[in-house]
C-alpha cells in the first residue's frame, strides 16, 4: 500500500470477494429460506477451492509487493538487518496479508479434514484475519493526521463491521441478515480502498488547499492550512456518506433482483372437493333441466292426442 496501485489492487480483491459472497448468500437464501445456513466460503462448480486459492494468491502477491518488489533494494531491511522506519508500514501491510493467507489455507485444510467444528473454526479464522486488519490499521505507524488518516479511520468502521458479523455468525449461522451485512461490509471495504487509491494519489483529485508531499520516498497529502485540512476531512466524510447510500441501494437492488430470479415459485392450490361439488351441481342442473323439458314435451303430446279423440 502507500500508492495508488497498492490500494486499488487489494481493494479490487476485497470487492470481488464481497460481491461473490453477497450474490451467493442471497441466492442460497432465496432457494432455501427455511433451511438456510450461510457458509464461511463458497465452493465453485469447476474448482471447489477457487475462492480460497485466489485469496492465497492475492495475499502472496501483496507480501511480495510490500517486501521485495516495492523497496528499492528489493528487500525491506537495512544493511545491519534491522527494519528501517520508512518500511515499518510494509511489514504491517504484509502481516495483514499473511493472516488472510493463513485463513484461506486453514479453511482448505479444515474442509479436507472434515472435522466436526469446521464451520465454527473457519468463521473464527476469518474474524481473526479481520481483527488483525483492524488492529494494524488502528495502530498504523504512518502519519495519518491528514485526509489519508480520515480515509483510514472510516475504513476501520467497515473492518469492525466485518469482524463483528464474523463472530456473530458463529452463534447465528442461520441468520441471513448477519451474512448479508458481512458481505456488504467486505464489498464496501474493497470499494473504499479503490476510492482511497484514486483520491489520494491522483493530483487532480487532491482537495483545494492541499498538495502531495514526498516524505521518505512516499507521497503523502498535506494541507497548507488548518482551514484547508478541515475542509478536506469534511469532504472525505461527505464522500463516505454518499457511498453508504450508493452501496445500500446497490445491495438492496441486487437482493430484490436475485430473489425474483431464484425465489421460490408460488404454486396455487385448488380444492378438488369444491370443483367436484360444483361440477356435480352443474350436471344435476343440466339433468333436471333436461327432465323438465322432456316432461313438458310429453304433456304437450298428451294434450294433442286427447284433443284429437274428442273431435272424433
Amino acid at each position: 500500500m502507500g500508492t495508488l496501485v497498492g490500494h486499488v489492487a487489494p481493494g479490487f480483491g476485497f470487492l470481488l470477494i464481497g460481491l461473490w459472497h453477497l450474490f451467493n448468500h442471497i441466492k442460497l437464501h432465496a432457494l432455501n429460506p427455511k433451511s438456510y445456513k450461510g457458509p464461511s466460503w463458497f465452493p465453485s462448480a469447476k474448482f471447489r477451492y477457487i475462492e480460497l486459492v485466489l485469496i492465497m494468491v492475492g495475499s502472496t502477491a501483496s507480501v511480495a509487493m510490500e517486501l521485495f518488489i516495492g523497496p528499492e533494494r528489493h528487500q525491506p531491511l537495512d544493511p545491519d538487518g534491522t527494519i528501517p522506519s520508512n518500511h515499518l508500514h510494509n511489514f504491517e501491510h504484509s502481516s495483514i496479508s499473511i493472516t488472510f493467507f493463513l485463513y484461506a489455507a486453514c479453511a482448505i485444510i479444515l474442509d479436507r479434514a472434515r472435522v466436526q467444528a469446521q464451520f465454527e473454526l473457519t468463521q473464527l479464522l476469518g474474524a481473526i484475519a479481520f481483527a488483525q486488519q483492524l488492529l494494524l490499521f488502528h495502530l498504523h505507524s504512518a502519519d495519518h493526521m491528514g485526509p489519508e488518516g480520515q480515509y483510514h479511520l472510516l475504513l476501520q468502521i467497515l473492518v469492525f463491521v466485518s469482524v463483528s458479523t464474523a463472530l456473530i455468525g458463529i452463534v447465528l449461522p442461520h441468520s441471513f441478515l448477519v451474512n448479508f451485512v458481512r458481505s456488504v461490509s467486505i464489498f464496501f471495504q474493497g470499494l473504499w480502498l479503490i476510492v482511497m487509491g484514486f483520491m489520494l494519489w491522483t493530483p487532480s483529485l487532491i482537495p483545494k488547499g492541499c498538495y502531495m508531499n514526498d516524505e521518505d520516498g512516499h507521497m503523502v497529502v498535506r494541507c497548507s492550512s488548518h482551514e484547508a485540512l478541515h475542509r478536506a476531512i469534511s469532504l472525505v466524510n461527505i464522500e463516505f456518506s454518499w457511498f453508504i447510500i450508493g452501496v445500500t441501494v446497490f445491495a438492496v437492488s441486487l437482493y430484490l433482483v436475485l430473489v425474483k430470479v431464484y425465489g421460490e415459485k408460488k404454486v396455487e392450490y385448488f380444492s378438488l372437493g369444491n370443483e367436484d361439488e360444483e361440477s356435480n351441481d352443474d350436471v344435476e342442473s343440466q339433468k333436471s333441466g333436461a327432465f323438465d323439458h322432456s316432461s313438458k314435451s310429453f304433456i304437450q303430446v298428451g294434450k294433442i292426442f286427447s284433443q284429437n279423440d274428442m273431435e272424433r
